[in-house]
């Protein structure tokens, strides 16, 4: 994905397409309406722009078209969180962990979970 970085609308299109694809233009529009209350053009008009940004892949059967994600949720999320990471915290994954501890914003289950994620890394686990 390289330094695209996804707007809001485009999460809202691939999150759709990450849930399952193909999807027809229709399913699209019935699900963005349902999820985020898009008209039919707000939906084609985003989806016309992701595909010409590499974002989605289109295929056109008969008269409809359907579409399919050209980027991995992975991928994507690690994109963004980096992208976070540096405009917010300088690149700084200990200020950010600092601010949400200080402000006592971690749970004793998520403070859990992130000392199991920081030994699985110490040891060189796969992830």
């Amino acid at each position: 994905m390289g330094q695209t970085h996804l707007t809001g609308s485009e999460w809202n299109v691939l999150d759709c397409l990450w849930e399952y694809y193909p999807q027809t233009v229709m399913q699209l529009v019935a699900e963005l309406r349902k999820k985020v209350g898009w008209a039919k053009s707000t939906t084609i008009t985003t989806l016309r722009r992701m595909e010409e940004k590499g974002l989605v892949h289109c295929k056109t059967v008969g008269k409809a078209k359907s579409y399919a994600p050209a980027v991995e949720r992975e991928e994507a999320v690690v994109a963004e969180t980096r992208s976070f990471l540096d405009r917010v915290y300088r690149g700084s994954v200990e200020l950010m962990m600092s601010a949400m501890a200080e402000r006592q914003e971690l749970t004793r289950e998520e403070i859990a979970q992130l000392k199991a994620i920081l030994e699985k890394a110490e040891r060189g686990d796969e992830q």
